[in-house]
C-alpha cells in the first residue's frame, strides 16, 4: 500500500528557475496551504502569499504561473495525503480505509472540500488517486458503469459529510452534550417539539458521539454496493 507523503514530497511540477534564495515550488505551495488552512482559500492572494514568504509578489510567478496553477498544486498535495486503496485488501476494507483517510485530510484542509473535483488540470497525485480507486473497484468485479456509480456515490457521501462536519459546532461527545444541553434543549419545549426534545435528551444521556456517524453511513453504502457488485 502506498503511504502518504508530506507536502514537500508531493508530485508537484519541477520548480522554475530560482528567483529568490530560499524559495521553491514546494515552499510556495506549502505556505499557501498553511494560509488556506488558517483562513480559508477565498482570502488567499498572490500578494498575501508573497508577504507571508517575505518575498516580492512577482517572484512567486517563477514557481506558479497564476493562482489557478497554485490551487491545482494545493489540491494535488491534499490528494497526496490520502491513502491509496490497498491492492492486497478486500475491496470494502480498502475503500473504507481510503474514505477514512480522505475524511482526515479534508478535516485538516476544509477549504479543499469544494475544490477536489473542480480542477480541470489534475496533478500527478490526483490522477494516481483516481486510478487507484477505479482499479480497486474494477478488480473487485464492478463493471465500468457500476464502478463509476460507486465512485460518485462514495465521493458524494464523503464530501457532503466533510462539509457538514466542518460546520457543526461540536466534534466530540462531550462537546455535543454541552451544546445540546446549553443551546438546543432550551429551544425545544417538549409540548411544542416532543420528538426533538426526546431525541436530544436521550442522545445526551446515552453519551452519543457524532464522530461515529461517518462510519455508520459509509458501511451502509459499502454493504449496498456489495450487493450490486455480486448481482452485476
Amino acid at each position: 500500500m502506498e503511504q502518504r507523503r508530506s507536502a514537500a514530497e508531493a508530485g508537484l511540477s519541477t520548480p522554475r528557475v530560482v528567483a529568490e534564495a530560499g524559495l521553491s515550488t514546494q515552499r510556495v505551495v506549502a505556505e499557501a496551504i498553511r494560509l488556506a488552512d488558517d483562513d480559508g482559500v477565498d482570502g488567499l492572494s498572490m500578494r498575501r502569499l508573497a508577504n507571508a514568504l517575505g518575498a516580492g509578489a512577482m517572484s512567486l510567478y517563477h514557481y506558479v504561473a497564476n493562482k489557478e496553477e497554485l490551487l491545482d498544486a494545493m489540491i494535488d498535495v491534499v490528494f497526496d495525503e490520502i491513502e491509496l486503496p490497498d491492492e492486497e485488501a478486500d475491496w470494502q476494507a480498502a475503500m473504507r480505509r481510503r474514505s477514512l483517510s480522505a475524511r482526515e485530510a479534508l478535516a485538516r484542509h476544509p477549504w479543499a472540500i469544494g475544490l477536489m473535483d473542480s480542477r480541470t488540470s489534475p496533478g500527478p497525485a490526483h490522477l494516481r488517486h483516481r486510478e487507484a480507486v477505479t482499479a480497486c473497484l474494477r478488480r473487485a468485479g464492478f463493471p465500468v458503469v457500476m464502478a463509476t456509480h460507486a465512485n460518485w456515490l462514495l465521493d458524494s457521501y464523503l464530501y457532503g459529510f466533510a462539509l457538514q462536519e466542518a460546520s457543526v459546532p461540536f466534534d466530540t461527545a462531550d462537546e455535543f452534550a454541552g451544546v445540546t444541553e446549553d443551546v438546543y434543549l432550551p429551544q425545544l419545549p417538549p409540548d411544542e417539539f416532543p420528538y426533538l426534545n426526546e431525541s436530544a435528551a436521550a442522545l445526551v444521556a446515552a453519551g452519543y458521539d457524532p464522530a461515529g456517524e461517518f462510519l455508520f453511513g459509509l458501511d451502509l453504502i459499502l454493504t449496498a454496493l456489495e450487493g450490486l457488485r455480486t448481482s452485476a
